[in-house]
């Protein structure tokens, strides 16, 4: 597949020190205020540099991509996680770092999907976006766009990656991708991590939490899988929740997994109805992954009398994944495994950081 590539020629004087692809989904930030319209349009990306002068000043070569179809995040799908996949495999020896520009609503779920779906990276992949877009006075769109592509050029004294995995930058945050959720849709601090610590604050400078930033490993090569199964679905917990609701989802036809979505620590009611549902879907081969309604804490199955039962029949914990890294690891290990007692044991194991054990 082709797509339009424009390169920007940056004005520093300085020598270049790496290359950035940008990746454009769509979303907020790429809209512009039209004045004959009266309206919000996309902008094309050779008008970058009138939009952004500050990347004048940036000593890295950058190429932007747009996507054939740019899109609203909540048209976000696996089909496109694959394509930008695809697109990071297909360039990743041309690249010393990718940045995808994205909208808010679905990053989280996007970030998640491509730290599976990007086995053994070793080079940065940065999500951002904006909440206004960048053609609106006061955008969050630039601050965002030129940090993001400084975090994803920057180098440690030994000419390597300081960032090697998937991360989300957004408002001055630096946070792993599959640790993150979006919490706030009216301030600029959208996106939050309360299970894992940020990778990096930018402030005057910015600040890098070393200990919780994955390293670099010289021997990996770079492995992407294509294969997303999405035969999984959610099933949230809530006081009054019916047999009739909970039979419908679990006899959806094909359906291989699903993430049960539980009170506090794990726990669900006790009903002997519900409690029969769970174990006979088990029996037919169904896996269930418990995940927390909390954005903090974690899932501790047994601590309380009204979790002990799943955990007596064989439902997965998440420990401390959001619901976001649970469904789309889901996704990925029913690509890859057909086994239910393999599968299970893949979402138990933390696979790239995204929940502690």
């Amino acid at each position: 597949m082709t797509y339009n590539k424009i390169h920007i020629a940056t004005a520093s004087p300085e020598l270049t020190v790496g290359s950035v692809l940008v990746i454009y989904t769509g979303g907020t930030l790429g809209m512009v205020y039209e004045v004959r319209e009266k309206q919000l349009v996309p902008f094309h990306f050779d008008q970058i540099i009138e939009r952004v002068p500050e990347i004048n000043r940036l000593n890295f070569d950058m190429t932007f991509l747009s996507l054939n179809e740019p899109i609203d995040s909540s048209n976000m799908n696996p089909e496109i996680w694959i394509e930008l996949a695809t697109i990071i495999a297909d360039e990743y020896a041309h690249y010393d770092s990718f940045v995808i520009l994205h909208g808010t609503d679905t990053m989280a779920y996007t970030a998640s999907a491509l730290s599976y779906l990007l086995e053994d990276l070793n080079k940065p992949v940065i999500l951002t976006g904006a909440q206004l877009p960048i053609g609106v006075a006061r955008s969050d769109a630039r601050e965002n766009v030129l940090t993001a592509l400084e975090l994803a050029s920057a180098r440690t004294s030994e000419g390597l990656p300081v960032i090697s995995e998937v991360c989300i930058y957004f408002n001055s945050m630096l946070l792993r991708g599959n640790r993150s959720k979006k919490q706030e849709s009216s301030n600029f601090n959208a996106f939050h991590s309360e299970n894992y610590p940020y990778l990096a604050i930018a402030g005057v400078r910015i600040e890098y939490n070393w200990p919780y930033i994955k390293p670099f490993e010289v021997e990996k090569t770079l492995q992407v899988q294509k294969r997303l199964d999405t035969n999984v679905a959610f099933l949230k917990m809530f006081p009054g929740i019916n047999a009739h609701v909970v039979h419908a989802i679990l006899h959806i036809e094909g359906l291989k997994g699903v993430v049960l979505e539980t009170y506090g620590a794990g726990n669900a009611t006790t009903d002997q109805w519900f409690l029969d549902a769970v174990s006979e879907a088990i029996s037919r081969g169904i896996v269930l992954f418990n995940v927390s309604q909390c954005d903090g804490g974690r899932v501790a199955q047994g601590q309380y009398q009204t979790s002990r039962f799943l955990k007596q029949v064989g439902v997965v914990s998440g420990s401390d994944i959001t619901a976001e890294a649970a469904i789309t690891k889901m996704m990925y290990v029913f690509g890859r495994e057909n086994d239910p007692v393999k599968c299970a044991r893949l979402l138990a194991t933390p696979l790239r950081g995204e929940m502690s054990i």
